[in-house]
């Protein structure tokens, strides 16, 4: 199960499109596993450095960044929500407005 959890939460972060965020809660219920939000956080924990899986659109239940403040993960997953359009209101987003539905066609691959 763990193999199959950790792809099809792979899968599901691919398909985040730019500008719209999902919360962990969120892609363990898409991925078929609901209340294993910590089990996505445990598998974003372990992404090689160099992936190129959109993890940082990633975020908590609160609308935040998980990542300890001021860290440099924590301002490098701010930088590159900031660069896709995401508005911040201090330390948070709005959820209303950037949280993805889940559906594929929110997002049009570029050819």
């Amino acid at each position: 199960m763990e193999q199959q959890f950790r792809e099809t939460v792979w899968q599901t972060i691919a398909a985040i499109p730019p500008g719209k965020v999902a919360t962990y809660g969120q892609i363990a219920s898409l991925c078929g596993y609901p209340g294993h939000a910590r089990g996505v956080g445990h598998i974003l924990k372990n992404l090689p450095p160099e992936t190129l899986l959109p993890w940082h659109r990633v975020i908590n239940a609160k609308g935040e960044i998980a990542l300890p403040t001021g860290s440099e993960s924590q301002q490098l997953q701010r930088q590159r929500l900031e660069h896709e359009g995401i508005h911040f209101q201090g330390n948070k987003i709005r959820l209303r407005l950037y949280q993805w539905d889940g559906s594929v066609s929110d997002h049009t691959p570029e050819t």
